[in-house]
């Protein structure tokens, strides 16, 4: 549960860096451009977004990961509900997949 918290804790960062964009439209807009790093997107999600948002990623292979429910990746980057988050820093990227694997590995044990 501890790493989860500092996922949360990077994510509120990257919103106040303005290196973050949130919501489906403006997450798949990023994807396009060519700007997102790293794609999160919640576990609760509908099984249509997480396919709309894999197939995304994967043709223009960025890194996508499942993680939190939409409740509380809104609440870490202060905002209401939110299904999708884009990090568009490569650095705070970096970060947050370490911590995201981390949390991975500890769930698996």
């Amino acid at each position: 549960m501890l790493d989860s918290n500092k996922i949360y804790s990077m994510l509120g960062l990257c919103m106040r860096a303005g290196k973050l964009k949130s919501g489906e439209f403006a997450c798949l807009e990023a994807i396009r451009k060519k700007t997102a790093v790293l794609v999160i997107v919640s576990e609760d999600a509908s099984d249509n977004t997480k396919k709309q948002f894999r197939d995304k990623c994967s043709y223009y292979n960025v890194p996508i990961y499942f993680f939190g429910n939409k409740d509380d990746l809104g609440h870490a980057i202060g905002k209401d509900v939110r299904t999708s988050l884009a990090v568009t820093d490569q650095g705070l990227a970096k970060t947050l997949i370490k911590d995201l694997l981390l949390e991975k590995s500890t769930e698996e044990m």
